[in-house]
């Protein structure tokens, strides 16, 4: 039975009471159990779930990642893949920079430094 999202869930909601389907608290849940009583319509053939573009997270059918990948489709890294580059820049300059140090020391240590 389907899940369906709307920018209008009342609406939505009132048009299908207004085809004959019996919406919103003391209707039987036979198969979309876990759908707020108050967004669930049952029909003559099947129940419907209905969810605000707020409630997606709620959702059993779908997940935020797979309406993303639709929504957002060249956008879809994990926190991870994002992270990776900054992380490899980041070992490079503390490399460098611990170079830099011991290359000083050994200088001042050898009294090659500079002047």
């Amino acid at each position: 039975m389907p899940e369906q999202i709307t920018k209008y869930p009342e609406i939505t909601l009132q048009i299908l009471k207004g085809a004959g389907a019996r919406c919103g608290e003391g209707v039987e849940q036979k198969i979309l159990t876990k759908c707020p009583p108050k967004q669930f319509c049952a029909l003559p053939t099947g129940e419907l779930c209905v969810y605000g573009i707020e409630e997606i997270p709620q959702m059993t059918q779908l997940s935020t990642r797979e309406i993303a990948r639709v929504v957002c489709p060249g956008d879809h890294k994990t926190v991870g893949e994002t992270m990776r580059p900054s992380l490899t820049v980041g070992l490079v300059i503390v490399v460098v920079f611990a170079i830099g140090l011991a290359s000083g020391a050994l200088l001042r240590k050898s009294g090659n430094t500079p002047k």
